[in-house]
């Protein structure tokens, strides 16, 4: 059997399937896409199907999924873990811009904090790597507001196996964030470079259209009485221990047909037909 949890940094214990926050805003990621009642709603029914791992960001709105998952979820269980991140400004839908200035980082983490309710976030990753700032320098202000209890753990988003070397040569990271699913696996080897090294690996678009149009993945999904998107899914947490899956969606029913492939176990010709 797959191993349903995975300890972050070796502390934060989490249900390797979690919750992804970015479907609760609007097309572009701007603005609300349903209404607060019904956003909350899927967020506390995540967390009583067992869900203790949450990945939000400040920008996803931006601010609106943050302030949703407080609202939620706030005061917060002992079991849960909240990750959010930091380093991107939005001017519109789907407009980003990367702000990795060390001023602006620590402004960034503590209106996050203060959108939370919380005063540690316990697993802040840099959005991305703003490549006209030393990299020591954001993650130097990242590592001092660890210092001040302020953040628990650093994670990365969106990096290559040589920025994560580098990263860990100035600080310990605890978690990567990159995209990766059933067809598009360009972060193999950071993968497995987290593998190998004991941390967390985030896949955003875990459910990417292309996974689903696979001429396979059907049939794998009538075997197992599941549907395509249960089957990617369940295809990540067996790729490897380290993945954390976070797949998100406003719908309580997408909700519970994605947290029931956890119950999959796909077997050893499942995983030939899917890798081919």
């Amino acid at each position: 059997m797959i191993s349903q949890s995975f300890d972050i940094a070796g502390e934060l214990r989490v249900r390797r399937l979690g919750y992804g926050t970015g479907m609760l805003t609007g097309l572009g990621y701007w603005g609300p896409r349903l209404e607060p009642e019904e956003a909350v709603t899927v967020l506390r029914r995540a967390v009583e199907r067992g869900v203790t791992l949450i990945d939000t960001a400040d920008n996803y709105g931006p601010d609106i999924a943050e302030e949703l998952v407080a609202q939620a979820l706030h005061p917060y269980p002992d079991d849960l873990v909240v990750a959010t991140k930091g380093g991107v400004v939005r001017t519109g839908p789907n407009l980003w811009h990367i702000d990795g200035r060390p001023e602006r980082l620590r402004v960034m983490c503590e209106a996050s904090l203060r959108r939370l309710k919380t005063e540690t976030i316990d697993l802040y990753q840099l959005h991305r790597i703003d490549p006209d700032v030393p990299l020591a320098d954001q993650l130097g202000t990242l590592a001092e507001l660890r210092a001040e209890g302020k953040i628990r753990h650093i994670g990365l988003d969106t990096v290559t196996a040589q920025e994560l070397e580098r990263a860990l040569e100035i600080t310990p990271i605890s978690s990567v964030q990159n995209r990766f699913n059933l067809l598009d696996r360009e972060s193999t080897p950071v993968l497995e470079m987290c593998q190998e090294r004991g941390l967390a690996f985030l896949p955003w678009f875990p459910l990417g259209n292309g996974a689903l149009a696979r001429s396979d993945l059907p049939e794998v999904a009538r075997r197992h009485g599941a549907t395509p998107a249960q089957v990617a899914l369940a295809w990540l947490l067996h790729r490897s221990p380290v993945i954390l899956p976070t797949p998100g969606t406003g719908s309580l029913a997408h909700l519970e047909e994605n947290l029931n492939a956890a119950a999959i176990e796909l077997t050893p010709d499942d995983l030939v037909a899917l890798d081919l």
